[in-house]
């Protein structure tokens, strides 16, 4: 495992839990609103934290902590991520995985194992607007949809959600996205916020009248639809 961080207590990142954030390094997509590039474009100025460093840390924390997130860049370009989940299962905790859907292979053999409680999966945009989106030119998005649909059939808890920015989502882009999630029991829409560590520039978020008008747009077609990044 290629370790680049440890938030050693999240209380907002896992629902409902405390948590221990695991920041994997690297990232198949180039979004350019990323706000975490140094685990994307500049992975030699983090430094690496060996993987039994991690797994000590935690078993310090039993009965301290629910749960650990396995987050990243993208958590899945580890090969192995399902060993290091399955170690941190048998110490006790629940364990989110977020990944941004792209490797279906992976993420089925991580839920057919029973290895996470939980899932976040980012879905950047409309599937039109794609490639654009994570800038990666010519990106075909079947592989998103095919994570899609095994979270759908899994039986694991999960969530889709999709950071919005202003230079990359339209109202009419949140329509496309409804229709094509429809039925998830939850989205949530994440504001964009200029970390100062993005790939791109000039990308700005929404006000919070603007994503309260996004989240009644798109609420008919989910079980809850929540607001994420706003004061």
């Amino acid at each position: 495992m290629h370790i680049h961080g440890l938030q050693k207590l999240a209380m907002v990142d896992y629902p409902g839990k405390l948590a221990a954030t695991v920041f994997t390094g690297g990232c198949n997509l180039r979004c350019p609103f990323c706000h975490n590039a140094l685990l994307v474009t500049r992975l030699a100025e983090t430094p690496e934290i060996p993987e039994q460093e991690v797994l000590d840390f935690l078993a310090s924390r039993r009965g301290l902590l629910d749960g650990v997130v396995l987050t990243g860049g993208e958590p899945l370009l580890q090969p192995d991520a399902a060993d290091f989940l399955r170690k941190v299962r048998e110490l006790g905790f629940a364990v989110k995985l977020d990944t941004n859907g792209c490797d279906p292979a992976r993420l089925a053999e991580i839920l057919n194992q029973g290895l996470v409680d939980y899932v976040a999966m980012d879905v950047k945009n409309a599937p039109a607007r794609y490639a654009e989106t994570v800038g990666i030119p010519g990106f075909n998005p079947a592989p998103v949809e095919e994570s899609i649909r095994l979270l759908r059939k899994s039986t694991v808890d999960y969530e889709f959600r999709t950071t919005l920015v202003r230079e990359l989502h339209r109202p009419e882009d949140l329509d496309a996205i409804a229709a094509w999630l429809a039925g998830a029991p939850r989205y949530y829409l994440q504001n964009f916020v200029d970390s100062g560590n993005l790939i791109g520039r000039g990308y700005h978020g929404f006000t919070a009248e603007q994503l309260q008008g996004f989240a009644e747009r798109v609420r008919p077609f989910f079980g809850a639809v929540e607001l994420r990044g706003i004061d």
